[in-house]
């Protein structure tokens, strides 16, 4: 995509609207979703107890609901994640991002890994959207080439840069390295640091398609406003 011709409503399309501190309120979450429903973002990312409630406060709008699985760090069992998807099906999400075993791709356990990111992708029965979470924080790039590969095998529509509670978040190198190393049909996510609009078209411009936001409204107004000044 052309990153310097791209409208609001494209890139408001291209943010789920991150709402996963643990601290927050039920209230923030539910501003949270009004600013959501207000800029018409592709999705809100909530905290799985969230689900239902923010399920309820974008009902009628065309803003779907994400939530997380096995996170932040991955190392839930396969049965725990893919009862979690199972829970949040159930409450009416339809996108979710989940983090990959990070300490059994390090330690080269590959048949593990791809099995842990199959069994939530056979748990979502083809109605949500498995995007995998790498944590490139922790990882070398031989380690991101192949989370790559497994993700690929295991049937994910997404491979996804960061949970945004590591120590690093998404680099430009890393979506470059992952949008060459998944097929057309997979779509990569940055999140983790993408808190500005300049940022997040030159991480467009690298191949990154969604993106996860705490800076949505500050990042669309610019545009908008930039758009309108020309």
């Amino acid at each position: 995509m052309d990153s310097t011709a791209i409208d609001v409503r494209q890139l408001a399309k291209m943010i789920d609207h991150s709402l996963l501190r643990p601290e927050l309120t039920t209230a923030e979450v539910l501003r949270g979703c009004e600013l959501a429903a207000t800029y018409d973002v592709a999705s809100v990312c909530v905290r799985p107890a969230d689900v239902a409630l923010a399920v309820k406060a974008l009902d009628g709008t065309a803003v779907a609901v994400g939530t997380v699985i096995g996170f932040p760090h991955g190392g839930s069992t396969t049965a725990v994640k893919a009862g979690e998807v199972v829970d949040a099906l159930a409450a009416g999400a339809t996108e979710l991002d989940m983090v990959l075993n990070i300490g059994l791709l390090r330690s080269g356990e590959d048949d593990a890994v791809r099995e842990d990111i199959a069994a939530v992708v056979d748990a979502s029965g083809g109605v949500g959207l498995t995007k995998v979470i790498f944590e490139n924080a922790y990882l070398d790039d031989e380690e991101k080439l192949r989370a790559c590969r497994l993700s690929t095998l295991a049937g994910a529509d997404f491979v996804k840069t960061s949970t945004g509670f590591a120590p690093g978040g998404a680099t430009l190198e890393d979506v470059r390295l992952m949008r060459a190393n998944v097929p057309a049909h997979m779509r990569v996510k940055a999140a983790g640091g993408v808190r500005t609009l300049d940022r997040m078209l030159e991480f467009v411009a690298a191949g990154a398609e969604r993106f996860g936001a705490t800076a949505t409204a500050t990042i669309l107004d610019d545009l908008a406003a930039r758009r309108a000044a020309a």
